[in-house]
């Protein structure tokens, strides 16, 4: 593997110039010690962490919740975050991993199986003696937010429903679409028109052939999420397809176990590679699941195959991909009216995209509807950080200015694009939270309603 993200890292130690607005800017740095800022564990420390190195502030490296927000702001464009998860990724090597963070990394698994047994696991989470228990055995903070599983999954639900989306066969789809091209047409028409897309200069018209990427969270703990991007993606004329898929590998990834998200992240890249090849784009409702095929997995582990490469370019954020058929004139703008003013939370891992705001874009389409945007820097759960018990407050605090600014509002509703963070938001402030597409989607059924009524 081409690991030129170790070469870039060394090298960005010197474009540090020292002047701590990654500290200033720092979440966690502002509500704890115990984390001493993004500047000294990541550039600053850095220098120290070799073979020979008998002491190295490594320990506080584990408090660094990796919401990249030193990253966004570092004005020489060092790479903290990822000097932080390598660091925390080589103590894991030399120490082991702790039980409980292996179990928290397998979200996938846990999904698994509470799945068939929802009644019973959903109790047990919610049951505060057990909790306790759990708490004093694993260190899974007893207040700490879970996900109920829902009893069935994404995937069951659309064997049943969407059997051509969540059966597919591949050699099918590549055959038709072979068919469909330029596989009847004569040898020397083919080679005129390859020539002519070689010559061809304009921005080509985004694919309509999506692979839905669910990611863990929609499948087995939210599949109305899931539905409702089915729903969307349909609406707008896309052939969507389910194919196999496994956890994106985030989770093990934040907890420094960097082998088993490799085996993880090479799965999904050969499932896949032949749909990308087949002229299909990757589109995920999971900002952190997108975010890792795109950038995370391939950046921390080093791995710039021409094949990993191919799939990250193809890969999509839903409402990335949404604003980019926006653009092209081809999203569908008949929407129903929402007459609501909702708070809206752009999670770390959508801004670490540096995408914008797509979510926003679209939804500005949708009549009535107001979108006040929250300018909280992180809800503080980050993926597994604020389940733990140790990181547990640290979380809350992080989270306090975000669940304030939610609970002044009037609605009753927030929403945000992260599974992780929702959970966290309804914890902190007792509202209910919603993905933005399970709002477009209700916008496309209210303009439904509205024209029927007619």
């Amino acid at each position: 593997m081409d690991d030129r993200l170790s070469i870039r890292l060394e090298q960005s130690l010197d474009f540090c110039i020292k002047c701590n607005i990654c500290t200033t800017a720092c979440p966690v740095a502002a509500v704890t010690d115990l984390f001493p800022g993004p500047k000294y564990v990541g550039p600053q420390a850095a220098r120290f962490r070799h073979d020979q190195a008998e002491h190295s502030p490594d320990h506080s490296v584990d408090y660094c919740s990796g919401c990249r927000v030193c990253n966004e702001v570092c004005p020489t464009g060092v790479p903290i975050a990822e000097l932080n998860a390598r660091a925390r990724a080589q103590m894991v090597r030399e120490n082991g991993l702790p039980l409980r963070n292996r179990m928290l990394g397998r979200s996938e698994l846990l999904g698994m199986l509470g799945t068939p047994f929802a009644p019973l696991a959903n109790w047990t989470m919610t049951n505060r003696p057990i909790r306790w228990l759990i708490e004093k055995l694993f260190k899974i903070d007893r207040r700490a937010p879970l996900p109920q599983w829902a009893g069935y999954t994404l995937r069951g639900w659309a064997r049943k429903n969407l059997p051509r989306a969540a059966t597919p066969l591949r050699w099918t789809y590549g055959l038709r679409s072979w068919l469909s091209s330029t596989a009847l047409v004569p040898l020397e028409q083919r080679r005129l028109m390859q020539n002519q897309a070689q010559q061809q200069t304009a921005v080509p018209t985004i694919s309509r052939k999506v692979v839905y990427f669910h990611g863990c969270s929609t499948n087995y703990y939210e599949p109305h999420v899931g539905k409702a991007a089915l729903e969307v993606l349909n609406r707008n004329g896309c052939e969507v397809v389910l194919a196999n898929q496994g956890c994106c590998g985030l989770p093990m990834l934040s907890n420094g176990e960097f082998n088993a998200a490799r085996r993880y992240h090479a799965a999904n890249v050969r499932s896949l590679l032949p749909w990308i090849r087949q002229g299909y784009v990757v589109v995920g409702t999971s900002t952190s699941c997108t975010l890792t095929l795109k950038d995370e997995a391939p950046e921390l582990l080093g791995w710039h195959d021409p094949e990993v490469q191919l799939v990250a370019e193809q890969t999509y954020d839903i409402f990335e991909y949404l604003r980019l058929l926006d653009q092209a004139g081809e999203f569908d703008r008949n929407l129903g009216a929402i007459e609501e003013t909702l708070p809206y939370h752009p999670p770390c891992q959508l801004k670490a995209h540096r995408i914008g705001l797509p979510a926003r874009d679209i939804l500005a389409h949708i009549p009535s509807l107001k979108i006040d945007r929250s300018q909280a820097a992180c809800c503080g759960i980050a993926g597994t950080y604020g389940l733990k018990t140790e990181k547990y407050g640290i979380a809350m605090d992080v989270g306090k200015p975000l669940f304030e600014w939610a609970n002044a509002h009037a609605a009753d509703t927030v929403l945000c694009d992260s599974e992780t963070c929702r959970w966290q938001i309804s914890h902190g402030t007792g509202l209910e939270t919603r993905h933005p597409v399970e709002l477009l989607a209700e916008a496309y059924r209210r303009f439904d309603q509205q024209r029927h009524l007619k």
